[in-house]
């Protein structure tokens, strides 16, 4: 898993960055190779009028199954941190699963070699 983070209007501190990296391995290391490359990108949405406008976009791609992205807003960088890594996990699985059920379908005996 190559990771890529940005935050072209939102200062990203070394603890931010290593949240991020710490969350994106515990959802998306169970997946070991499946997963290529993944960008986040914080924003802060309103500036420094405040409010819930903290935003993460993060972009995974599934080898072989295209790109999965979740978006999620928040006041709190860090509870907004830990919900988009949450959700992009359990939508790679779902995306995975949905592969290997259409592969079973396709080809029976696809199930056996998984």
């Amino acid at each position: 898993m190559r990771l890529n983070i940005h935050g072209p209007r939102l200062v990203v501190d070394a603890a931010t960055r290593s949240r991020v990296a710490r969350r994106l391995g515990f959802a998306l290391g169970r997946f070991g190779d499946r997963v290529g490359r993944v960008a986040v990108h914080l924003s802060d949405v309103n500036g420094p009028r405040g409010g819930v406008d903290k935003r993460c976009q993060v972009v995974v791609e599934v080898l072989g199954h295209g790109s999965v992205v979740v978006e999620e807003t928040d006041a709190d960088l860090g509870a907004l941190i830990d919900r988009a890594a949450d959700r992009v996990g359990q939508a790679v699985r779902r995306r995975l699963d949905r592969a290997r059920l259409y592969a079973a379908l396709v080809d029976p005996t696809a199930a056996e070699r998984n």
